[in-house]
């Protein structure tokens, strides 16, 4: 009995503190130096995203590897979290402002395909989404987001060094002041 409360606890524990990481709106955009981005994300990060499994929201394969040597922000969410879906009206607003420089958004999502399809019926959104399947969740954990929380999101320069990386909803400025210095 004493073993069911102390396992019933942690479980507690446990979802409180991730859940706090899924809703958590501000944990962070940084600009990322080297030396700083080398610590914080996998050296193998960007062959696992060039190499993830992912299929368009109709269910046929794309490969990832075509955004090689492109600006990139990519975006891993979920179709059931708020703060995702919140931010992308915003992610959309912005990739129609950088397209011209280039810089490239996609979302990966960590979900179905059917809710996949079933949210894009719902909610226009300007840039390719990918279904990740929740093997996008380990993608996000080499860029460095070890809590697992959604939503993700990295920037990539063209050079594919990790420029950025932020935990929780986007602030538009903070994201605008990482793809002006791109």
């Amino acid at each position: 009995m004493k073993t069911k409360r102390i396992l019933g606890a942690a479980v507690v524990a446990a979802v409180v503190a991730g859940g706090g990481m899924v809703v958590g709106e501000e944990v962070h955009l940084r600009d990322m130096g080297v030396a700083e981005a080398a610590t914080a994300v996998q050296p193998n990060a960007l062959a696992q995203l060039w190499s993830a499994s992912v299929t368009t929201p109709d269910g046929k394969t794309h490969s990832l590897s075509a955004y090689k040597g492109k600006p990139l922000v990519v975006n891993f969410w979920a179709s059931w979290c708020g703060p995702c879906v919140r931010e992308m009206p915003e992610l959309s607003a912005l990739q129609g402002q950088y397209r011209k420089k280039g810089v490239q958004f996609i979302g990966l999502g960590v979900d179905s395909d059917t809710n996949i399809k079933n949210f894009l019926q719902k909610v226009k959104v300007d840039y390719p989404i990918y279904v990740a399947g929740f093997g996008g969740a380990d993608v996000a954990r080499a860029f460095g987001d070890l809590a697992g929380g959604l939503p993700y999101t990295v920037v990539i320069d063209a050079n594919g060094t990790v420029r950025a990386t932020k935990l929780g909803q986007i602030k538009p400025e903070e994201l605008r002041h990482t793809l002006d210095a791109l």
